[in-house]
């Protein structure tokens, strides 16, 4: 969904503060997504021994969107390295969080999908990252991971795999209307276990309960969800069924017409 998440935003202090700081600087950096000044202003943060695993945290992070973002393979062994040379014993509990999804993303992006699935699950079953924000970001990675892990399978294997994210987002759903997420990839797994019907089903739910996810969020949701439709279950619909692609596209856009937003 949206190509995996983007990294949750980092608590930083006042502007004030984080002008006489630099692990504080680096960390408002990132929140303003220029992620080379976080890098420098981690590295000034590093001459603190006390400082030296939070701000190689940040600089991790940083190194980490601008490798989602570019696919430029220094930025991953940049990442790569600052986890690796970070003892997280004394990191407070959202930082240890941070950390593990760190560890996580380096990974999938290493293509140890099954590994990264694995860290992913681990971080939505505790209690560590609670922000809804921050679960959305993991559900989605978890998800995605998931995915990938399952693709090179039997179709046997496969079947089972998007039965478990299919009720994963079941679960979510369940408790967490709003999760974008969850609307998306309840949709998706449907679709990769051939369960077209249900597939358009959930489709349709998610696109009427976008409202929930609200602004930006449930418009990035719908943008995916139509995505989705038009590429992936309508042609799979019109091979299970005696409709036209043509006709399943003017069903889908009759639909969004009745629950376009004013």
């Amino acid at each position: 969904m949206r190509w995996l998440a983007a990294c949750a935003a980092i608590l930083a202090a006042s502007p004030l503060r984080a002008a006489d700081d630099p692990l504080l600087r680096a960390r408002a950096l990132y929140n303003e997504k220029q992620f080379e000044a976080a890098v420098a202003a981690a590295e000034q943060a590093r001459a603190i021994p006390s400082r030296a695993d939070a701000a190689d945290l940040v600089a991790a992070r940083a190194y980490l969107e601008r490798y989602r973002l570019s696919s430029a393979s220094d930025d991953l062994t940049n990442a790569r390295d600052r986890l690796r040379r970070i003892d997280p014993q004394r990191f407070p509990a959202r930082e240890r969080a941070e950390y593990v999804v760190g560890l996580g993303e380096t990974l999938f992006f290493d293509g140890a999908y099954g590994s990264a699935a694995t860290i992913f699950d681990a971080v939505l079953q505790s209690r560590d990252l609670t922000p809804a924000d921050a679960r959305e970001r993991i559900l989605d990675w978890w998800a995605s991971a998931t995915d990938h892990e399952a693709k090179p399978r039997s179709e046997i294997d496969r079947q089972a795999v998007y039965q478990r994210i299919r009720t994963r987002m079941e679960e979510e759903l369940a408790l967490r209307p709003a999760s974008g997420a969850a609307a998306y990839w309840l949709a998706a797994s449907a679709r990769a276990q051939g369960d077209v019907q249900a597939a358009w089903d959930a489709a349709q739910a998610g696109w009427v309960r976008s409202a929930l996810a609200g602004g930006d969020r449930g418009a990035e949701l719908r943008a995916d969800l139509d995505r989705l439709v038009l590429v992936g279950i309508v042609p799979d619909r019109a091979k299970a069924t005696a409709q036209t692609p043509e006709s399943l596209r003017a069903q889908w856009e009759q639909f969004k017409a009745r629950w376009r937003r004013n």
